[in-house]
């Protein structure tokens, strides 16, 4: 986008949406999760939330009209969950615009009422200041003696066997129990680069909406490392990066994960997972997940007990 001679912040901001719940039927470990309305009654939330990688949607028109196609190819949206939002309530992004140049902007959104819902950045290519996360896990209180991620350590590594792939009507597993067909037709923007075939596309071929670049990166196959059991949890911040994107519908990638960081808050323990997606001839990165898992300390049995004895 063209500057002006101004110093004065601008802000491109889009509609409200209202953004629709599609996992009150997960599952994970056979039991249900947070999304399910009974299940985040228990843990003294109002209502079932709405999964955090929904939100991201509302912020690719705005990158767009800053970055255009080099958004889908090269950009990264890093972002700290602060509220959830329940379905029905509306949600409006934001995005600061780049002043000379910039490579990095602040984003945000909010509920009608003014509730922040994220905070974090968006960024394009390499060069640019660390990113929100990055900026988070600097200053993250680490996990001295953890009771549910006992048996989890930074540097844990997995492997998904095999190739993965998401087609429009591959049933994507009880974590997520929609197809990509049925997420466009409720998803809050939509473009025909997400279906279309030929010319409408740049790149020829219907592209991955961003937001389900995470549940790709999550539906396919489950880590290797051991989560003490039952627990309930949530996403606490999401970043997601093109390295040499876009990722395309029906194409095959191969997927590797790192724990790259584990910590705790009051109410939670948490671990940070990063997910490589890769070419699977030339195993080059394309792009990356970094997904923070917060699990509820309270909705382990006997957790303060077994705290208390250590």
């Amino acid at each position: 986008m063209s500057g002006n001679s101004f110093d004065t912040p601008l802000v491109l901001s889009g509609p409200y949406r209202s953004p629709k719940q599609m996992l009150a039927t997960q599952e994970y470990d056979g039991h249900l999760s947070i999304h399910d309305d009974k299940t985040a009654e228990t843990l003294g939330f109002k209502g079932a939330p709405i999964e955090g990688p929904t939100h991201f949607s509302q912020f690719v028109p705005l990158l767009t009209e800053i970055w255009g196609q080099q958004w889908f190819e090269s950009g990264c949206l890093s972002s700290h969950f602060q509220n959830m939002v329940i379905e029905s309530e509306e949600v409006k992004a934001f995005v600061q615009l780049p002043q000379n140049d910039e490579k990095q902007v602040s984003v945000w959104a909010e509920k009608k009422d003014g509730t922040p819902v994220l905070t974090g950045t968006a960024s394009i290519g390499t060069d640019h200041d660390p990113t929100a996360l990055e900026q988070r896990i600097a200053k993250m209180r680490t996990a001295e003696n953890p009771v549910i991620l006992r048996d989890v350590t930074v540097g844990d590594k997995t492997e998904v066997t095999g190739t993965v792939k998401m087609d429009f009507d591959q049933h994507l597993g009880a974590m997520y129990p929609f197809t990509l067909r049925e997420k466009l037709a409720a998803i809050t923007e939509d473009t025909p680069w997400h279906t279309a075939e030929g010319d409408t596309s740049p790149w020829g071929r219907p592209v991955i909406p961003l937001e389900m670049v995470c549940v790709f990166s999550q539906f396919s196959g489950k880590p290797d490392w051991r989560i003490r059991e039952p627990n309930i949890g949530l996403f606490a911040d999401l970043e997601i990066g093109m390295i040499k994107g876009p990722l395309f519908v029906g194409q095959e990638y191969k997927i590797d994960r790192e724990v790259i960081a584990i910590g705790e808050t009051r109410r939670t323990e948490g671990y940070w997972v990063k997910s490589m997606i890769r070419d699977c001839d030339t195993n080059e990165a394309l792009a990356y997940v970094l997904l923070h898992h917060a699990i509820m300390k309270d909705s382990f049995p006997g957790y303060a007990e077994e705290l208390a004895a250590r």
